[in-house]
């Protein structure tokens, strides 16, 4: 725990938060002094790992399940949360998702709509589902990518589900307002995840990657969460209805040279 704890008192919920961002966050949120709710879409020891390492830190957590994208996972994932007797919540973070490696010509209809399902459409209906449980102040945090900015054309299916996941936050934010609730979207770059390992375990990629980035690394999963922290704290109190991009300054233009 930190001195600071800024975050005592406070009940958040991190969807995906047994792995890679999701897990940073769910660990940053705890360090910060909230509980913290960790859903997990069907690894269950995963997050069990999650909320022992926050536990082990003197945090405290508890783990629920729900398999977003399967009829009634919304029903599930708050009927969890009842079940481990969470009656409010103060910090929705939507971070669970799912990508996509296929160009259009490639991106069938079942690939677009489950995309659109699990990107846009869950979020949608958690949040919706939340609004009765969320105290007023609280924060809502959505998880968008840099996609949205730069074209990648193997990520055309993702990119449109992202995207829309993003146009969410100014609306909701101008609605919420008037309780004091402040509503954001992390727009990460390519993150070391055990979900991108795919490519960041290749050393040409990484260094292409590096090349067009502003701070010449790849990202780590705490470089998002912290990002996430402020946004959940009384630092970030003033700061709603926008997209705040955690790439270290990816394809921003050429390089400057020293």
């Amino acid at each position: 725990m930190t001195q600071t704890a800024q975050l005592t008192g406070k009940t958040a919920l991190v969807t995906g938060g047994s792995r890679g961002i999701g897990r940073a966050v769910a660990l940053r949120l705890a360090t910060d002094g909230a509980f913290v709710v960790v859903h997990h879409g069907g690894n269950a020891e995963a997050a069990r790992d999650s909320v022992a390492r926050i536990e082990k830190n003197g945090g405290r957590a508890v783990a629920v399940g729900a398999r977003f994208g399967e009829a009634g996972a919304v029903d599930r994932l708050f009927a969890g949360l009842a079940a481990h007797g969470v009656r409010d919540l103060d910090i929705l973070v939507n971070n669970a998702g799912i990508g996509s490696g296929s160009p259009i010509g490639q991106v069938t209809p079942e690939e677009f709509a489950r995309l659109i399902d699990i990107n846009v459409t869950t979020p949608f209906f958690v949040i919706q589902r939340a609004l009765t449980l969320l105290n007023d102040g609280g924060r809502i945090i959505n998880m968008g990518s840099t996609a949205s900015r730069f074209a990648v054309a193997t990520q055309i299916g993702y990119t449109v589900s992202k995207a829309a996941l993003e146009a969410m936050g100014p609306s909701l934010a101008n609605e919420l307002g008037g309780r004091g609730i402040a509503v954001n979207t992390v727009a990460p770059g390519a993150v070391r995840t055990d979900l991108t390992a795919g490519y960041t375990a290749i050393p040409e990629v990484v260094a292409g990657l590096e090349a067009m980035t502003a701070l010449g690394r790849i990202g780590e999963p705490e470089d998002v969460a912290d990002v996430v922290g402020f946004l959940a704290g009384p630092q970030g109190r003033w700061v709603t209805g926008q997209t705040i991009d955690v790439s270290g300054g990816t394809y921003l233009g050429p390089l400057a040279t020293a």
